[in-house]
């Protein structure tokens, strides 16, 4: 079992930069040079620890921060897709304030691009079950604001806003993590999914 996860939200995407959404990790969307920068200094910051794996997305700007943070380094990857960023459906490549408008008046059960808020997190307390069970000692995880977020403010103990805004984590800030820590936010996050459900 995992005893430390290191979770860090990936480095500036030309996306982020944008103000636009994109849910496809098949669309070719990368690094600013600030988003680059700030990879690097992640970089600088683990330096000193040894990570035994290192888990991202199926994300271009979560492979690209990964590259940079661990180069020189040979750590083992695993592509993780349960912590993908949600589809966005009709609003892929729009401003994202177009996108949480709509979350705010529908809320967490109607699903966009085929999936629901309550089913993105649903998603994220699986993905962080498998973090957990894996036998690395210490695993990175390069993955996105929304699923980050998410978990940190689960650990802490505050609520989960449907729309992040101000809320969000900053790119690539590493966050330490032990294995119970990482299982109550899992808990937290399928009560969370549960719970609007039954509001619905």
């Amino acid at each position: 079992m995992a005893k430390t996860v290191i979770l860090a939200r990936h480095a500036e995407s030309e996306a982020s930069a944008s103000g636009v959404v994109n849910g496809n990790p098949s669309r070719p969307i990368g690094l600013t040079d600030r988003g680059r920068e700030q990879a690097s200094r992640l970089g600088e910051q683990l330096a000193g620890e040894r990570a035994d794996l290192c888990v991202v997305t199926e994300f271009p700007r979560t492979q690209e921060t990964a590259d940079i943070v661990l180069l020189g380094h040979d750590v083992p990857r695993l592509v993780m897709a349960e912590l993908n960023d949600p589809p966005f459906g009709r609003f892929e490549g729009r401003p994202i304030e177009e996108f949480r408008g709509w979350l705010n008046r529908y809320g967490p059960t109607k699903p966009v691009g085929g999936e629901s808020r309550v089913a993105t997190v649903r998603r994220y307390a699986r993905g962080l079950r498998k973090l957990i069970a894996r036998p690395e000692q210490t695993v990175l995880v390069i993955a996105h604001g929304l699923p980050i977020t998410y978990t940190i403010r689960a650990v802490r103990g505050q609520d989960l806003p449907l729309a992040l805004a101000a809320a969000q984590v900053p790119y690539a800030v590493p966050h330490r993590l032990g294995d119970m820590d990482v299982q109550r936010a899992a808990v937290v996050l399928e009560q969370w999914a549960e719970e609007q459900e039954k509001a619905a």
